[in-house]
């Protein structure tokens, strides 16, 4: 078992970052905001360039860590665009991108873009799915529309669940890795009775706790990309172990930057507020913390999770 990043998918994630921060960096999610066209003309058409919408993460194991490292990347930048969703499509299925959804009040971050979606429910059930375009603003519905479920279609199973909720817990990520990096950088510049901020113990205490949290998710990301790459047959399992670990860090770490940052970080002049607000439509969908935490212990039933520590002898 090897849960590491190939060098090549790591570059990859790189290079992306770089061009989008080329491209606007974190000036994308302002203007998308105010520019209808910023997501499609800028965003999609960068990573196009890059050969994002080429990926089949499906069929290639390095493809497959590639798409995890670009997705990190575009949430380092808070980016507003569907980019795992895009990712997840399956292959030869005439659409575009894939969402999980629920059953009731189905919705995802897809709003104002000319493409083509099909829905997954956590059981593995494709659905066509509609867009339903509101009357809110981008700054009020963080590009958040509701879906029309339609009739199933062939395909699906866990394979489309696991990684629909695999790649977008690695565009969180890299929100975490930003938010905490905002936080440190503001707590070696500000002082406070003629000293940094960072040289407090209780500061300290706090950046540990976000950043403990910040790597527990990471290396979750990589055992619950291997299950997929693997065929594990609980992949499934690992990718909603993922989805609470995420959650349960996202709170934890958004927290921690914004004491340290403040109101200031409450502001629009402050990155983390952006990051913070566009978390958002990923921790709430397709289902928030309890109904996560719920799914899994109703798959898991008794015999657990498997992974590195596991009871070799299934005790």
């Amino acid at each position: 078992m090897n849960i590491e990043l190939s060098d090549e998918a790591r570059e990859f994630g790189v290079a992306a970052g770089r061009a989008l921060s080329a491209a606007g960096g974190d000036e994308l999610v302002q203007r998308a905001e105010v520019e209808v066209g910023v997501r499609r003309e800028v965003v999609a058409e960068v990573l196009g360039g890059l050969g994002a919408w080429e990926l089949e993460p499906r069929g290639d194991g390095v493809e497959l860590e590639a798409a995890a490292a670009l997705c990190r990347s575009a949430g380092y930048l808070a980016v507003p665009y569907p980019v795992a969703e895009r990712l997840a499509r399956p292959q030869g299925g005439g659409v575009d991108g894939l969402v999980v959804v629920s059953e009731v009040g189905a919705a995802a971050a897809v709003a104002g873009l000319d493409l083509r979606w099909v829905g997954v429910t956590v059981d593995g059930v494709r659905r066509n799915v509609a867009v339903r375009e509101g009357d809110s603003s981008p700054r009020q519905s963080m590009f958040v529309a509701g879906l029309e479920l339609g009739e199933t279609v062939d395909g699906g199973g866990v394979i489309d669940a696991a990684l629909g909720l695999v790649l977008p817990c690695w565009t969180l990520l890299g929100m975490l890795d930003r938010a905490v990096d905002l936080a440190r950088e503001h707590v070696l510049v500000r002082e406070q009775f003629g000293q940094p901020l960072a040289q407090f113990q209780g500061v300290q205490f706090q950046l540990t706790d976000a950043e403990v949290e910040r790597r527990g998710v990471e290396m979750l990301a990589r055992y619950a990309l291997w299950s997929i790459g693997s065929g594990d047959p609980a992949a499934l399992s690992d990718a909603l172990a993922l989805r609470l670990a995420a959650l349960e860090a996202a709170d934890t770490v958004f927290r921690v930057a914004h004491q340290l940052l403040g109101a200031l970080g409450f502001c629009d002049e402050s990155t983390l507020s952006w990051i913070s607000r566009y978390s958002q439509p990923i921790r709430r969908l397709p289902f928030g913390r309890t109904a996560t935490e719920e799914l899994l212990g109703s798959g898991l039933g008794r015999h657990g999770l498997t992974g590195l520590f596991s009871d070799p002898m299934g005790v």
